[in-house]
Formats: structure tokens, sequence, C-alpha cells
């Protein structure tokens, strides 16, 4: 995901805060033919080494989990509250955006 660096977050507290208020993620990796996606609730945590993890459930119904392994790179995306933002509302010419908030996990 593309960020100006001006809105870019990188305090850890802040983005823990943020996935466990909007912990409703979409978890995508690459499986044998196609990208792989499922929405699932995770939670931001620290394991007893200290060591940040993401948890989550897939079910094993859900043929998603087979493609996870130590190689493959997997990207969880959560998301916020967003809206668009009209023209209209800025005091100079300018054009049209959609403000947003997203945290994007490798």
């Amino acid at each position: 995901m593309y960020i100006p660096s001006f809105f870019k977050l990188e305090n850890k507290d802040k983005i823990r805060d943020f996935i466990n208020h909007n912990g409703f993620s979409i978890v995508i990796n690459k499986g044998n033919e196609r990208l792989l996606a499922s929405h699932i609730p995770m939670l931001y945590t620290t394991n007893e080494k200290g060591e940040e993890v993401l948890t989550g459930h897939l079910s094993r119904a859900n043929p998603q989990w087979k493609s996870f392994d130590l190689m493959s790179e997997v990207l969880v995306i959560f998301q916020g509250p967003h809206s668009y933002i009209s023209s209209s509302w800025y005091d100079h010419t300018n054009v049209p955006t959609w403000n947003y908030i997203a945290v994007d996990i490798y």
C-alpha cells in the first residue's frame, strides 16, 4: 500500500490498538493456482517470548489453511473508518479524495 510519508504511522502501540479495535481482517496469500483470501477476526498480541503475533482462526473446511508455509508471504489487511472528501470542502482548488485508515501487515 502506498503511504505518503506524512501519513505513515510506525508507533506499534497505536497500530496494535487500531487492530484490536478493527480486528475483522482480510488474510491474503498465494495458493497453488491463484491468490486466496479469507475474512477473519484477528488479535494483535505479544506471546510469552515477547514476540508480536497476529492470532486468528481458519476453519479446516477452508482450503486456504493448506497453502500456508514458512516460505510464503501472507498479507493481512485491517480497515477502519473511511469517508469521501469532496473538493468543495477545501478553501482552495483541489481534487476530491477518500479519507481512510488501514493497516497492512506482512
